[in-house]
């Protein structure tokens, strides 16, 4: 295994753990408290953005978080925007459709990210088992996001329309981030505390001033810490120098790990539609990869490596 082998699967298990960090979301959202969408997103990303800074200071890297600073236009709208973008729309569209439905078509991120990757990276190629794999995947989320069924009532088509949006903005930032690869990660502690400031501008205009009752600030600080912090440091490390459609096809088992989290805390309950769906997205996830077929994508592997380089 050569050197720039190894790199590649050292950051595609960075970008995997993501998948266990946001198991968590749904966990610590539900201690949180009622705390509105905007202030929550503000106290959470502020909360990651300083804590990284800190954290890179007390490395020696502050030169390296100086140069993040310095990051071309591009980088600061590819980040700040696809962090917040994607959580202004998809808040909008839980408020304007039903909100598994909404959550569902957002979840078609993941399956984006594997036909963006072949359509848009260099040296990748679209594939009929990534397809397969895909939609294998998605079909095991919807299971767990939409159990009751779709609600297809005209009246929400403006939070469909949104949540759509929202699976572009996000495919399109973790794909784009692989473009960019030449902007360090450390950038995400700027980009963090770029999307808090916004979002922070969002609930003065939005929201009902003040601290909400019932809140609780150590789950807000965990949701900071993991899911909503440290989570896209480690996405960003694997879409940048990992597997980017592998990784894609592994996003499907968030919802699966998030249903084990909430169950294994009595928050949720065992139904054999979880079984169907562990089988589904471990399926989608095996034939994307083209393991069943004992056929990997060595010339993606390949090109995928010499991107990371670069």
């Amino acid at each position: 295994m050569t050197t720039a082998s190894a790199a590649s699967r050292r950051a595609t298990l960075w970008g995997a753990t993501t998948v266990v960090n946001w198991a968590t979301l749904a966990l610590f959202t539900q201690w949180a408290g009622p705390v509105p969408p905007f202030l929550l997103t503000a106290l959470c990303f502020g909360f990651a953005g300083i804590l990284a800074v800190l954290m890179f200071l007390w490395r020696g890297e502050g030169a390296a978080l100086k140069a993040a600073f310095q990051q071309p236009v591009m980088g600061w709208l590819l980040g700040v925007g696809g962090l917040f973008g994607y959580h202004l729309f998809y808040f909008i569209a839980q408020q304007n459709a039903p909100a598994a439905s909404a959550g569902l078509i957002s979840y078609l991120w993941p399956l984006l990210i594997v036909i963006l990757a072949g359509l848009v990276l260099p040296g990748e190629r679209l594939r009929v088992i990534h397809l397969v794999g895909g939609v294998c995947g998605f079909v095991g989320a919807a299971l767990l996001v939409g159990p009751d069924g779709f609600d297809w009532s005209g009246e929400y088509t403006l939070g469909y329309l949104v949540a759509l949006l929202a699976a572009f903005i996000w495919s399109g930032y973790s794909v784009a981030s692989r473009l960019l690869a030449r902007i360090p990660t450390t950038a995400v502690a700027w980009n963090c505390l770029g999307a808090a400031i916004l979002a922070l501008i969002c609930h003065f205009i939005w929201e009902p001033a003040g601290w909400p009752q019932g809140a609780n600030l150590w789950a807000i600080l965990a949701l900071g810490l993991g899911p909503v912090g440290s989570a896209f440091f480690t996405w960003d490390i694997g879409m940048k120098r990992g597997q980017v459609r592998l990784l894609g096809l592994l996003s499907y088992a968030t919802p699966l790990c998030s249903t084990l989290v909430l169950i294994a805390f009595d928050l949720a309950t065992p139904s054999p539609g979880l079984l169907i769906a562990a089988l589904l997205i471990c399926g989608g996830a095996l034939i994307g990869s083209g393991m069943l077929s004992g056929r990997r994508s060595r010339q993606g592997d390949d090109a995928e490596i010499e991107q990371s380089r670069g």
